[in-house]
């Protein structure tokens, strides 16, 4: 290992790296920058000033609707490309077997100490889940934002303490930690979004929470079934189950999604950094894209500037090899989706002209 010279700020900075990994990084292509579709973000004037500050590519999220609902969308998204003269990826995010909270009749305010109803006249959740659940058992809503214990459960039903508190939305993320729980690769909705997929311009399918190889090729067979056998498949991990079967993964997937909101439901917090680099050190040890996603302007979902933290989560996902980035709720929901791109992106080109 030789000692390699930085000048930085117009200091000499002597680092012990390894060169071989340098010279792979300079030759990297240029790291796609992803936004998500969504209410803050729809209209053909702000697709426009996202585009200007270099997205890519977008995501738009099936978890909460149907691909022929956002056909307004969608045309404000074509238009706004058109405009700028680009021809951005489209990635659609499938339902796939992940659990969520069914529709709520409006945002639910969850008070910290009280207890609360899953199931039954409570909050709906897959029925799938109470054959899973016992005394004590922690229930992760929202990404992990909420957190519920289970004091009492039945055959339909499961009566909870609410340990963190907070506001509940319709179609928000389940996580069960320990749990075995396996729910069909695809939902009857995911089977109807892709029979139009080609037709609506999407160039990329995301699966969520995959399990092993065979949930990719059945994807794969459902794609070929209907004539859309060129669009890209991106395995979501978002489990230890998925990161154990890692290495099968890799022939049948086309891409490998660092998916950190869900993964870090079913992880200590702490051990994520660590996994996020071994999953970035094997996917680039054989030359498989991966993307890394979730949290990574967080603040700014209601702040005009980022913290020092993300845009060094930003800039070290790309030294570590990242063929692209992902904002999700900064730009679906939040309040400064440009600014937020914006960041990103000047980041991810800082990033690229250290390396190189």
């Amino acid at each position: 290992m030789k000692p390699v010279v930085f000048l930085v700020m117009g200091y000499a900075i002597i680092s012990l790296l390894n060169t071989e990994r340098l010279i792979f990084l300079s030759q990297s292509p240029m790291i796609e920058r992803y936004g998500t579709l969504g209410p803050s973000c729809q209209d053909v004037k702000t697709l426009i000033a996202l585009f200007q500050e270099g997205m890519t590519g977008i995501r738009l999220n099936l978890s909460h609707c149907d691909l022929e609902e956002c056909g307004e969308w969608l045309n404000h998204l074509h238009t706004a490309a058109q405009e700028c003269g680009v021809s951005p990826d489209l990635l659609i995010d499938l339902k796939g077997p992940e659990l969520r909270v069914g529709v709520l009749s409006g945002p639910l305010s969850l008070e910290e100490g009280k207890e609360i109803t899953l199931g039954g006249d409570g909050i709906p959740v897959p029925s799938i889940i109470f054959p899973s659940l016992c005394l004590g058992q922690e229930i992760l809503l929202d990404d992990g934002a909420l957190l519920l214990r289970v004091e009492d459960c039945g055959k339909t039903h499961a009566r909870c303490r609410i340990i963190r508190g907070g506001i509940l939305h319709s179609r928000k993320s389940i996580a069960i930690p320990g749990a075995g729980i396996f729910p069909p690769t695809l939902t009857e909705s995911d089977y109807k979004n892709l029979s139009i997929a080609k037709k609506a311009g999407v160039t990329g399918v995301m699966l969520p929470f995959v399990r092993g190889k065979e949930d990719l090729i059945h994807l794969r067979n459902a794609l070929k079934e209907v004539g859309a056998t060129d669009i890209r498949i991106f395995a979501k991990l978002e489990n230890r189950q998925g990161i154990q079967v890692l290495p099968e993964l890799l022939e049948y997937a086309d891409h490998i999604v660092i998916a950190r909101g869900d993964l870090g439901n079913d992880i200590p917090l702490w051990e994520l950094p660590g996994i996020q680099y071994e999953v970035s050190k094997l996917c680039k040890s054989v030359g498989k894209p991966f993307m890394v996603v979730t949290q990574m302007l967080h603040s700014m979902t209601h702040a005009a500037v980022p913290t020092r933290a993300e845009v060094s989560d930003i800039f070290h996902a790309v030294l570590d090899g990242a063929s692209s980035v992902m904002l999700t709720g900064e730009t679906a929901s939040g309040e400064f989706p440009v600014e937020a791109m914006r960041y990103l992106c000047r980041t991810v080109d800082c990033a690229q002209k250290y390396i190189k």
